[in-house]
């Protein structure tokens, strides 16, 4: 059987709680196969120019799985990581072009890390290895490893979204960009949009032929697309609400809560989560649909996440600004509308948290797919579950059709949907929840791996 070689911007210690998303469908994907993890250490060191690309990746060992990992200087991850990745690449697949800073020497350092990457990597494959890259910080790898002989199989699943052709196009690099894909065996993404998306631009601007169903033609290569919609470990999450920190959660929430109904958010301070917005429809509820007050709490957990960039500072003062705000005009002594949370809370801590509320805001403004969706389903009592309010413009609202599903741009809407989940009655709530559950049992991570892994291992 070939060896699964998984590549990502960071890798992780699959020993160690993650934090969700990538890392966690990774390391689920590596503790079934074992394999090899290649990637960045999180490390920034300092390096002279001698020694710059002379680097090797230190590898370690973790149960069936190697760990291989590469050190990156401060220039380098100002441009690659800092630059690159999230000012550019993050906010244009993210549609907003309004923050993109299109930096000539940010590109540079985009493709000199990868260069990188190719070139410690490719010394540590075997032939028959199948490489699987992840995300939009490692585009350009597969077509580093072509030029340095690299003829296995490689697949690249992108997690962000796919935007429309003319918001991709406007990336000065995109047409490199675009080439590079040409090298993988195949590109897989979160949702069927994110296809038509993809497959529009290569159209567009490759010129691509569909000699078949998935499979587009262009640079003298071929290239299988398809969507694969990631999942969570239902069962793993379940058996974290049954553990001792998960139910420890629990009982605090609802001995300190238990006058209150919980409205639970829990996202990465970003400005593609839509929290203000969120926010701003909370005081729309306890305005609209006075019964509310002093009985419905918003806890909204956001943890920190490129504070060295702008915008983010911007959004962090904005929070700050919002929730204060709200708690002044209408907060009681015994009562606060929001608990606004600015750090991150362990893993294992948040089942209980869920199991906790009656209500999930998950409403991005754009998002890949959303695992804390799926991760809240998973967390609830089937006989009182809480309710699921979801963006349209979550990845996983496709799969996730029994969720409430809302424009995170209209406040007012999203007021609706808080109430309308507050006030839901017990069986809708129960028949709703027993059929997402269908759904992110049927497209749990483990059909993700094996399903693009199988696709991938067929291609020629």
């Amino acid at each position: 059987m070939s060896r699964i070689v998984v590549v990502s911007n960071r890798v992780a210690d699959p020993n160690k709680p993650a934090a969700g998303g990538l890392a966690v469908a990774v390391r689920e994907c590596l503790r079934r196969t074992g394999g090899l993890w290649f990637g960045w250490s999180g490390r920034i060191v300092e390096r002279t120019r001698t020694d710059t690309g002379h680097a090797h990746a230190s590898i370690q060992a973790s149960g069936k799985i190697q760990l291989a990992t590469v050190d990156l200087d401060r220039q380098q991850y100002e441009t690659y990581y800092g630059g690159y990745s999230n000012n550019v690449l993050w906010p244009v697949f993210h549609y907003r072009l309004d923050l993109a800073q299109f930096d000539e020497g940010f590109a540079a350092g985009y493709r000199q890390v990868n260069q990188l990457f190719a070139q410690q990597l490719f010394r540590l494959l075997k032939p028959d290895d199948v490489i699987w890259v992840h995300d939009y910080h490692l585009i350009p790898i597969a077509a580093e490893l072509r030029a340095l002989g690299c003829e296995n199989r490689i697949g690249f699943f992108l997690h962000i979204p796919v935007p429309p052709p003319l918001i991709i196009a406007a990336i000065p690099e995109h047409e490199w960009l675009m080439r590079s894909l040409f090298c993988y065996d195949l590109v897989g993404v979160q949702a069927k949009s994110d296809l038509t998306h993809l497959v529009r631009y290569m159209e567009t601007e490759a010129r691509a032929e569909r000699p078949g169903d998935g499979i587009l033609r262009a640079f003298g290569r071929e290239l299988r697309v398809g969507a694969f919609p990631i999942g969570i470990d239902v069962d793993e999450f379940a058996a974290l609400a049954d553990a001792r920190d998960s139910k420890d959660m629990y009982a605090t929430m609802r001995d300190e809560y238990s006058r209150r109904e919980l409205i639970v958010g829990v996202d990465r301070l970003d400005y593609s989560k839509g929290l203000p917005q969120r926010v701003r429809a909370f005081r729309a509820l306890l305005d609209r649909y006075p019964e509310n007050r002093s009985r419905a709490t918003l806890i909204q957990i956001a943890a920190p996440s490129r504070e060295d960039v702008n915008a983010y500072d911007e959004l962090r003062q904005e929070m700050d600004s919002l929730c204060g705000a709200i708690n002044g005009d209408y907060g009681e002594l015994d009562w606060m509308p929001i608990r606004y949370i600015r750090r991150s809370v362990a893993r294992r801590r948040l089942p209980g948290l869920y199991r906790a509320s009656r209500v999930a805001m998950v409403t991005p403004l754009r998002d890949g797919m959303n695992l804390v969706a799926k991760e809240f389903l998973a967390a609830q009592d089937p006989g009182d579950p809480g309710v699921l309010v979801l963006s349209r413009f979550a990845g996983a609202a496709e799969q996730l059709t029994e969720a409430l599903h809302v424009n995170p741009y209209d406040i007012q809407g999203i007021a609706q949907a808080m109430q309308r989940a507050l006030t839901m009655p017990l069986d809708e709530r129960v028949s709703r929840h027993a059929a997402l559950m269908d759904s992110i049992r049927r497209y749990d991570v483990h059909w993700w791996r094996a399903t693009f892994l199988d696709e991938l291992q067929r291609t020629a």
